[in-house]
C-alpha cells in the first residue's frame, strides 16, 4: 500500500510514519522541503527504512500543487492514503502565519489529493481546537460548527482548515482531532514545550524548595484533553485502514479528562515533589488574574502586566485562558472504532514519570555561564555514574560551558543517549561502558579513553553505592563493607592510579572526588558508606601533597544529602528535607571552576567543627538523631509499614538539614 504524508518530519508524523512502514509492503511518500532534507535523512536512518521504502517528495504544502508536475504524474494513480499532519500547532501563532500554512496548506493538500484519482482516501489531522477556547460542556466527534468563538488565530485557522476538508475535498476524508499532545507514553519522548509543560519549570523549582511532606494548596482549573504521541499515532493509522468511516471525525483524548489541578498533581508525584492537600476549583480563571492585573498593574498597560505575570509563571499568555477549559470532549466514535485493537489511550498518572525524566534529561538544559566556560571550554572531562542523578546533571552543565564530557557508567543505552542529547545542544560527548567494581575492566577503560581523546584534563569520581544499616544489624552483613569499598574506594582508587600519570605528563590536572557530609558528622546507620568515602578522602589528602608540584589538584567535595534515586528507596527521606540535584551539582561545576581543595556545605563545616570541640556532645545529638530516625523495615529484615517521623524528629531533621539521619 502506497501512502503521502505531509509533515513526516514533525513530532506527530514520525511516530505516524514508522507505524505506516510497518505495516506489510508499505511505501510513505513523504513531502519534503529541501532546507529539511537532513531531517528527513535522519528520519529514515532512525526508521531503517531504504530509501525505496520511505521516498523524499520535494516541495512545499504553500506551494499549490505541492511538488512539480513531473512528480505529480508519477503519483497520480498510485496512492492510497493522503496523511495530511503539515502545520502550525502553535499558541502563540500570528493570523498571517496561520493562514498561509494551515489554511492555504490544507487547501493544497486537498487539491493535490483531489488530483492524484484511483481509490485515494484523505485523513486530515486537525484538533479539538475546533471547538473554540471558550466552548463549554460537552464537544462530540459529530459536532462542527457550532457558533463556536474561533477568534483566537489558532482556533480560528483549526476550525477553517478541518472546513475546508470538509467542504472542497471530493475524496472520501477523515478527521482526527488530537489534544494536547505529549510525549511517547513508555520513552516520554518529546520534541518541544507545549501544552502541560508550560508547567514543568514552575514544577522543578517548587520542589527544590519545597519538601515533601509539605501539602500544597492548589487551583483546580478547567480540563485540558491530554494524550500520548504513541496512542495519537496507533489510533489513527489503525482508523484510517478500516471500512466505514468516511466523513467522520475522531477525537484522539484521554477519557476521562484530568482538570489542570490534577495534571500538576501527577507531575509534582511523577517529580518527587510535594502533593496537594486541597485544590479550589476555580472556572472564571482568566477573569480573576485580569482582574487582579488591573487593580496591581497601576500604571502600565494591562498586556505589558499579562506578559511580565506570563515570564513569571512561564506559560504563555495565549495559553493562559486555555487552562480554563471547560469543554468535554466525547470520543465515543473512536474507542467504538478501536474496540477489539489493544490501542486505548493510557490514563496520565500512568507514564507521567516518563515523561518527567526525558523532559529533565533532555529538555531541560543548563544555562551556560561566562565564568565556567573560560575555565572549561574544551577540557576533557570523565564522569562517573553519569547515567543518572548527579553524574547526570553534572555531565549537562560541563557540557553547557563547552567541555568535553566523557560518560561513564554501566548502562551504555542511557549514556549513549544522553551522549546524543548533549551533541544536540551542541555540546560533545562520548559514552563509555564499564563495571566500575571490576579493577580490570577500570584499566581498560582508561587505555580507551585515552587513546580515543589523548588526555584527561578532569576527573570527577562521582559513581558510588549507598547503604543504610545499622551495625549491630549488619553483624552477619560483612559483605556490605566489601561492596561500598570496592565502589566508593578501591574503584576511585584504581581509576585515579591509572589516568594520574597522563595529568602528570601534562603538567596540568584535577581529580574531584564526590564524598558525603556523612565524613564530617560521622552519620550513624552509616558506617559502612561513610568508612569507604573516609578512606578515599584520606587517599587524596595524602596524595594531594605529591602531585602539587606537577599542577595537580585534588578536590573533595562533602556532599550533603541529594534527592537522587540513590536515597528513594529510604521513604524516611521524603519527611526529610534535601538538597535539590540542580544545588549539588553547581558545588560539582564550581569545585572545578575555582579548582577547591574542599568543598563543604555551613552544616558540613558546622558538624566537622563541632566534633573536634564537643566529642561527647556530638555522639548525644547524633544519638537521638539515632533513635528519632528508625532503621527501614527491610534493614530490619521484616515487612512492615515504614514510620513517618514525628514531630520532633521533624525539628530535628531541618536542624541537621542536608544531613544522612
Amino acid at each position: 500500500m502506497n501512502y503521502f504524508v505531509t509533515g513526516a518530519t514533525g513530532f506527530i508524523g514520525r511516530f505516524v510514519v514508522e507505524r505506516l512502514l510497518q505495516r506489510e509492503a508499505a511505501v510513505v511518500y513523504a513531502l519534503v522541503r529541501k532546507g529539511s532534507k537532513e531531517k528527513f535523512e535522519d528520519l529514515r536512518s532512525s526508521l531503517g527504512a531504504s530509501d525505496k521504502q520511505l521516498v523524499a517528495v520535494w516541495g512545499d504544502v504553500t506551494t499549490p500543487g505541492l511538488t512539480d508536475e513531473t512528480t505529480r504524474k508519477k503519483l497520480r494513480g498510485k496512492i492510497n492514503h493522503v496523511f495530511h499532519l503539515a502545520a502550525v500547532y502553535d499558541m502563540n501563532m500570528d493570523d498571517e502565519t496561520g493562514d498561509q500554512i494551515n489554511n492555504e496548506g490544507t487547501r493544497n493538500v486537498v487539491e493535490f489529493t483531489n488530483e492524484l484519482g484511483g481509490e485515494v482516501r484523505l485523513q486530515h489531522v486537525s484538533s479539538v481546537a475546533v471547538a473554540g477556547g471558550q466552548w463549554e460542556g460537552t464537544f462530540t466527534e459529530k459536532m462542527f460548527d457550532e457558533a463556536q468563538d474561533t477568534s483566537h488565530p489558532y482556533f480560528r485557522t483549526k476550525f477553517q482548515s478541518e472546513q475546508i476538508v470538509r467542504e472542497e475535498s471530493t475524496v472520501p476524508w477523515r478527521v482526527y482531532r488530537p489534544g494536547a499532545v505529549v510525549g511517547h507514553s513508555e520513552t516520554g519522548e518529546m520534541d518541544k514545550i507545549d501544552g502541560p509543560y508550560y508547567f514543568f519549570p514552575l514544577i522543578k523549582q517548587i520542589r527544590n524548595k519545597v519538601p515533601k511532606w509539605l501539602p500544597l494548596l492548589g487551583i483546580d482549573g478547567g480540563n485540558i484533553p491530554v494524550a500520548p504521541v504513541d496512542y495519537v499515532a496507533n489510533a489513527m493509522v489503525e482508523i484510517a485502514h478500516q471500512d466505514g468511516h468516511d466523513g467522520q471525525a475522531f477525537h484522539l483524548v484521554q477519557k476521562p479528562q484530568d482538570s489542570v489541578g490534577r495534571i500538576i498533581e501527577i507531575l509534582f508525584d511523577a517529580a518527587h515533589g510535594p502533593g496537594f492537600a486541597k485544590k479550589f476549583h476555580v472556572p472564571q480563571l482568566p477573569e480573576i488574574v485580569e482582574s487582579g492585573l488591573r487593580q496591581t498593574a497601576g500604571a502600565l498597560p494591562l498586556d505589558i502586566a499579562k506578559r511580565q505575570m506570563s515570564r513569571a509563571i512561564g506559560i504563555p499568555v495565549s495559553a493562559l485562558g486555555y487552562i480554563r477549559n471547560q469543554a468535554i470532549f466525547d470520543d465515543r466514535q473512536t474507542r467504538a472504532a478501536l474496540k477489539g485493537t489493544d490501542i486505548k489511550c493510557p490514563a496520565l498518572k500512568d507514564y507521567a514519570e516518563n515523561l518527567w525524566q526525558y523532559w529533565e534529561t533532555h529538555m531541560d538544559w543548563p544555562r551556560r555561564s561566562r565564568r565556567a566556560s573560560a575555565r572549561l571550554s574544551g577540557k576533557v572531562v570523565v564522569i562517573t555514574g553519569a547515567s543518572s542523578g548527579i553524574g547526570l546533571e553534572s555531565a549537562k552543565k560541563f557540557a553547557a560551558n563547552g567541555a568535553i564530557v566523557v560518560l561513564v557508567a554501566r548502562s551504555l543505552d542511557k549514556l549513549e543517549e544522553l551522549a546524543e542529547t548533549i551533541r544536540a545542544h551542541g555540546g560533545d560527548a562520548y559514552a563509555y561502558s564499564c563495571d566500575l567494581n571490576n579493577m580490570e575492566a577500570i584499566d581498560e577503560l582508561a587505555v580507551r579513553v585515552l587513546q580515543d581523546l589523548g588526555r584527561v584534563d578532569i576527573l570527577v569520581n562521582n559513581a558510588g553505592r549507598s547503604i543504610r544499616r545499622a551495625v549491630l544489624e549488619s553483624l552477619d552483613r560483612f559483605h556490605d563493607y566489601e561492596r561500598t569499598m570496592q565502589l566508593n574506594y578501591f574503584g576511585c582508587v584504581r581509576l585515579i592510579n591509572a589516568l594520574l600519570p597522563s595529568m602528570v605528563a601534562q603538567k596540568s590536572g584535577q581529580i574531584i572526588n564526590v564524598s558525603s557530609i556523612g565524613v564530617l558528622s560521622n552519620a550513624p546507620r552509616f558506617a559502612a558508606y561513610v568508612a569507604s568515602k573516609a578512606a578515599l578522602d584520606a587517599f587524596s589528602r595524602c596524595l594531594s601533597a605529591e602531585v602539587k608540584l606537577h599542577n595537580v589538584e585534588i578536590s573533595t567535595i562533602y556532599m550533603p544529602l541529594v534527592r537522587t534515586p540513590m536515597i528513594a528507596p529510604t521513604k524516611l527521606y521524603d519527611y526529610a528535607p534535601a538538597w535539590s540535584v540542580d544545588a549539588a551539582t553547581d558545588l560539582v561545576l564550581d569545585a572545578a571552576v575555582h579548582r577547591t581543595k574542599r568543598v563543604k556545605t555551613v552544616l558540613g563545616q558546622a558538624a566537622e567543627l563541632s566534633y573536634a570541640l564537643w566529642p561527647k556532645l556530638n555522639d548525644s545529638i547524633l544519638g537521638r538523631a539515632f533513635t528519632l530516625f528508625p532503621s527501614s523495615s527491610a534493614a530490619k529484615g521484616i515487612r512492615q509499614d515504614e514510620q513517618k517521623l514525628s514531630k520532633e524528629g521533624m525539628a530535628l531533621a531541618y536542624l541537621l538539614r542536608g544531613s544522612y539521619l
